[in-house]
């Protein structure tokens, strides 16, 4: 598909549905951000988005991931201090 072909469309379809244009990158963070959302690991993201090495989608992704990781420890806690009771 060329690449004009592509930005028409999702410009048509943001259009459509009444939203903001956006830059066709906030596609492919868009599907890492719910990659990570969706518990896969680094080492798949990077893979699927073709970077060099992992650093790279660390650097650019790490700040998720470390929500996930928060949020992850925040639910053991509360599964951990319901079953003590």
């Amino acid at each position: 598909m060329l690449k004009s072909n592509l930005l028409n469309a999702l410009s048509r379809i943001l259009k459509r549905a009444g939203l903001p244009p956006l830059p066709i990158h906030s596609l492919r963070h868009t599907h890492a951000v719910l990659q990570l959302e969706a518990c896969a690991d680094l080492k798949h993201v990077q893979e699927r988005l073709g970077h060099g090495s992992i650093q790279i989608t660390a650097d650019v992704y790490g700040h998720i991931s470390k929500k996930i990781e928060r949020e992850k420890m925040n639910r053991f806690e509360d599964y951990y201090n319901r079953s003590k009771n």
